[in-house]
């Protein structure tokens, strides 16, 4: 159906409710004879009268009847949708559908979500974890959450979350047993926790930054994890060394259930940023996301 059918239709309809050529005219903002030069080319394609005709009534012939019992329910539901639609870039309404990292949902993410959707209870926000450079378009996400570094340069990217320091971390238990560390080479006579990174298969880089250059090391131990959650709880259990964000950890170290290694080796990397595709067309609920991801960083 093309655009001029669904405008002929809309006419139609509005004759048809009306039951009067001038009424519809008036909310349809066309001239009477326009509205009637649009329902005859209607007819004349259609090889059926649609309306009979009088000086003084207008009323559906039975073809008329036959089509707008098929038509009006369905372009009733078409308005009623566009409507719908409409309104959404008027009021926060809709599911905002986001992909980040593990450590980025519970460092930013989580946060922010909390205090931002009892205040718009027609907003719903779905997280998909990954470790992946997620292409979002073709996911069909609205946005996603990586670091800085890691965003594609086509992307519109919004800082959201400060620098993320790494720590080495063991538990007393741990270090009662094992001559903790003096530098990275050291690591590979430690027993270590490793992360596989669930989408690439491959394990986390365990990364060390001193006088302007980068170390990295290959660790093993006796287990590995796809998250980080359970490398912090076998780290506690002395388990062994393990390689995580210096924020999620920094209160097991004050409580003295965990003791940082390596500090003066600690790898820096850039924080966290939410990207997307395009600025234009978006809907109040994902500015007003973005707005308040941006607040809580500042």
């Amino acid at each position: 159906m093309s655009g001029n059918d669904f405008k002929d239709l809309t006419a139609f309809l509005m004759v048809a409710e009306e039951s009067s050529f001038t009424r519809a005219a008036a909310r349809l903002g066309l001239s009477q004879s326009a509205l009637s030069q649009t329902i005859r080319g209607l007819e004349a394609r259609l090889e059926l009268r649609l309306f009979w005709r009088t000086t003084r009534s207008v009323s559906l012939t039975e073809a008329g009847e036959r089509l707008l019992s098929r038509i009006g329910p369905a372009v009733s539901e078409i308005h009623s949708g566009l409507a719908e639609l409409g309104e959404m870039n008027k009021r926060p309404v809709g599911t905002i559908r986001l992909t980040a990292d593990e450590y980025a949902v519970h460092s930013v993410l989580q946060p922010a979500i909390a205090h931002f959707l009892p205040a718009y209870p027609g907003i719903r926000v779905e997280v998909t974890t990954d470790y992946g450079l997620t292409d979002i378009v073709s996911g069909r996400y609205d946005a996603g959450v990586r670091r800085g570094g890691l965003i594609a340069e086509d992307m519109i990217a919004v800082r959201i979350g400060p620098d993320v320091p790494m720590a080495v971390v063991g538990s007393p238990s741990y270090f009662a047993r094992h001559t903790p560390p003096k530098g990275p080479h050291d690591l590979v006579a430690q027993d270590c926790l490793n992360l596989r990174l669930p989408t690439h298969g491959e394990l986390f880089a365990w990364s060390f930054m001193k006088a302007g250059k980068e170390h990295r090391v290959k660790v093993d131990g006796p287990a590995v994890f796809n998250s980080i959650a359970p490398i912090r709880d076998a780290a506690l259990s002395g388990l062994g060394l393990a390689y995580l964000p210096e924020a999620y950890v920094r209160g097991l170290i004050a409580a003295g259930q965990l003791v940082e290694v390596l500090s003066t080796w600690r790898r820096t990397f850039e924080g966290y940023h939410l990207y997307y595709a395009n600025r234009r067309h978006s809907s109040a609920a994902f500015l007003l996301l973005v707005e308040a991801l941006r607040c809580k960083n500042q």
